[in-house]
């Protein structure tokens, strides 16, 4: 029985098939006593003899022009109704043009029939046929509406676009089995008292709390992508006051050619949507202009930065992306997550395990792949390993840097973006004084000559000099991201599963913050802003304190802080400081064409052959295996990197007073 009831493509072709048989044969009747005003005296039985033939011929004809059997009856949609339209159309006009008297074609038993019997025919089997084919989504969608209610739980969704109607729609098709929609909530007023699919506008945002109480809702979803963390703090805040225990927020859409907003895919509000969400308008049309069909090498893709350039990469169309990553089982987990999203990509997308350190290795993989686009975001990141561990530091961010940018210079790449960061300002950090050398490496390079003329080997035979287009180069500083690998939020998480406490380093540590998906947006966008040498600053907000996340973190898991979880202060790492600068007076900003991304001012940079002489200096200290040769290449690092002063751990001033009110605290003015 179940491989009899069971659908298949045959099965339900041959379903339609006999069903609209009978329908096109009740429409020819029942038009025909239309026709015919019900009268008992009427031939309806000689017409329909006369007509049957023709009418089911004709219309089964149109109905297969216009594939109007290619349908999967659970899913049947507008446009199935429109090709259904014009193939009655089509059919009923054909059906006239073969009554019509003339001299084409011989008389039949169809010529001559009234007009005014095919017009109400074509009527009749549209509303027939039609009804049947929308059929079964009315009866799950409807009529078992009522079961779901009992079962699912009332739900308010937040926000009546496109994604609010996208959400609804995928509601509708799983039967409301997780969640019963009984209103949207928009700002937009024009679309309050409106009715999507049936569900009614009720009201502005900030009614939330009075429609929780009014129709019983126990869910919220809020369905609007590009939110900052001040508005879903408010929108969050009013639903767990209204005692909203269930609240949902749909997740970055990657892919806007192919958005994918269901069920499945909804996510619970994290600490780092309430802390760092912010809202980031890029120029999608430009970065797709820069993207589409280039072959792109990502370092460090195994990374969370890394890892989140190549998703939101993979949205634009590339020809090409090479991952390349030194942990392969990041690569692997990586890889998951792409086939996952982006299945037509499949075959573009090419892992290369290999060190950034290994110079034959970079030569070859930029010889086979020949990369376009470099995104290198492979580093040492994590500022107290980096104090212990200074030589491997400056093997990885310094001299890995420049192996690649080499690379890249050499072999003709259009555009190198390197990651930077904060604490490359005014560093006190090995870490951060690397940083601002691979900064420095990305400078010269720029302007160095050596790239306009390369060994190119077109052809394995023969090596010739060949002119290559000069590389352009740019760094791209930000803040922490939340959720990063080996930053504060992980760690927190972590404390909090084994009962805390929660250690912060000191109750005036601040930085700023952001969440990963809108970093990497900003990055992309100053991407195609560089014309080469700019050390791009991005707008991260205003600084958070660590104390406030940790508290925040807490309250989001349903316990009281230092109640129920205990927060306690410990001291300052090594290398840290208590406030990140990011727009800093060391350099000073120039506003670019975007509002969050700025352009560091008066960057210095060392000439080309100055810096391989500093990278001599650098290439002997670690070859030194002696005792203090890690002091030495601090001091290395002092010498060569302006600003650059050791943290002694002794608290300093929190916050650059601002020069306008005197004031500390509140975001740079550039």
């Amino acid at each position: 029985m179940r491989r009899l009831v069971f659908a298949t493509p045959l099965k339900r072709s041959v379903f339609f098939l006999a069903a609209d048989s009978v329908l096109i044969c009740l429409s020819l009747f029942l038009a025909l006593v239309t026709h015919f005003n019900c009268s008992p005296t009427a031939p309806y039985w000689e017409y329909f003899r006369r007509l049957v033939g023709f009418v089911f011929a004709v219309k089964l004809l149109g109905m297969f022009v216009f594939r109007a059997y290619r349908i999967t009856w659970r899913f049947v949609g507008i446009s199935d109704l429109i090709n259904l339209f014009w193939a009655i159309l089509f059919s009923e006009l054909l059906l006239v043009v073969l009554s019509l008297p003339n001299g084409v074609f011989p008389e039949m038993p169809i010529t001559g029939v009234s007009k005014r019997i095919f017009f109400i025919d074509g009527i009749i089997s549209f509303g027939l046929i039609g009804a049947l084919r929308i059929s079964k989504r009315i009866y799950l969608e409807v009529i078992r509406k009522r079961g779901a209610a009992a079962k699912s739980p009332n739900t308010l969704i937040v926000g009546a676009g496109n994604t609010g109607e996208m959400l609804l729609r995928d509601l509708m098709r799983t039967n409301y089995n997780r969640f019963l929609p009984v209103g949207f909530l928009d700002d937009n007023k024009d679309l309050v008292g409106n009715y999507i699919h049936g569900v009614k506008v009720l009201g502005t945002i900030d009614t939330l709390p009075d429609m929780v109480q009014r129709y019983k809702a126990q869910a919220v979803i809020i369905a609007i992508p590009r939110l900052n963390h001040k508005t879903l703090r408010r929108l969050y805040d009013m639903a767990t006051r209204a005692e909203v225990k269930n609240i949902k927020i749909v997740p970055r859409i990657y892919d806007f050619s192919r958005p994918d907003i269901n069920m499945r895919t909804l996510e619970s509000i994290s600490i780092e949507d309430l802390v760092g969400r912010q809202t980031v308008s890029v120029d999608y049309k430009g970065i797709r202009a820069f993207l589409r069909a280039r072959t792109i090498l990502v370092t460090g893709a195994g990374g969370s930065i890394g890892s989140e350039i190549v998703l939101q990469a993979c949205a634009f169309d590339p020809e090409r992306v090479l991952l390349f990553d030194v942990d392969e089982t990041e690569l692997h987990n990586l890889g998951l997550r792409l086939r996952r999203m982006f299945p037509h990509l499949v075959d573009s997308v090419v892992y290369i395990t290999g060190d950034i350190r290994d110079q034959a290795r970079l030569r070859e993989v930029f010889e086979q792949y020949r990369p376009e686009i470099v995104f290198h975001a492979a580093a040492y990141k994590h500022v107290p390993m980096m104090e212990f561990n200074p030589k491997e530091a400056v093997k990885v961010n310094v001299f890995g840097t420049y192996n690649l940018a080499s690379a890249a210079q050499a072999h003709g790449v259009e555009k190198f973006v390197m990651i930077s960061s904060d604490k490359a300002v005014r560093p006190t950090s090995v870490m951060g004084a690397t940083k601002r050398m691979a900064e420095h490496i990305c400078g010269a390079l720029n302007d160095s000559a050596l790239g306009k003329m390369a060994l190119v080997p077109d052809d394995p035979a023969r090596r010739h000099p060949a002119a290559v287009p000069s590389t352009r180069f740019l760094s791209v500083r930000f803040g922490n991201v939340l959720g990063s690998r080996g930053s504060v939020l992980p760690l927190f998480l972590e404390q909090l599963k084994y009962g805390g406490p929660l250690t912060v380093t000191h109750p005036d540590m601040r930085r700023y913050f952001m969440t990963i998906p809108e970093a990497v947006s900003l990055v992309l966008q100053a991407s195609i802003l560089g014309n080469g040498g700019e050390v791009f600053v991005l707008d991260m907000g205003k600084p958070v304190k660590i104390l406030d996340i940790a508290e925040e973190l807490i309250r989001i898991h349903g316990m009281e802080p230092y109640k129920d979880i205990e927060i306690r202060i410990t001291e300052r790492r090594p290398g840290e400081k208590l406030f990140e600068e990011i727009l800093t007076a060391e350099e000073g900003t120039l506003a670019s064409r975007h509002e969050k991304i700025f352009v560091a001012r008066n960057v210095t940079h060392y000439a080309p052959e100055v810096l391989k002489q500093i990278l001599e200096e650098f290439s002997a200290e670690i070859s030194d295996p002696s005792p203090g040769s890690d002091e030495r290449m601090r001091l290395l690092l002092k010498k060569y990197v302006k600003y650059y002063q050791e943290s002694d751990g002794i608290p300093g001033p929190l916050l650059p007073q601002d020069a306008e009110t005197g004031k500390t605290g509140g975001r740079f003015r550039p």
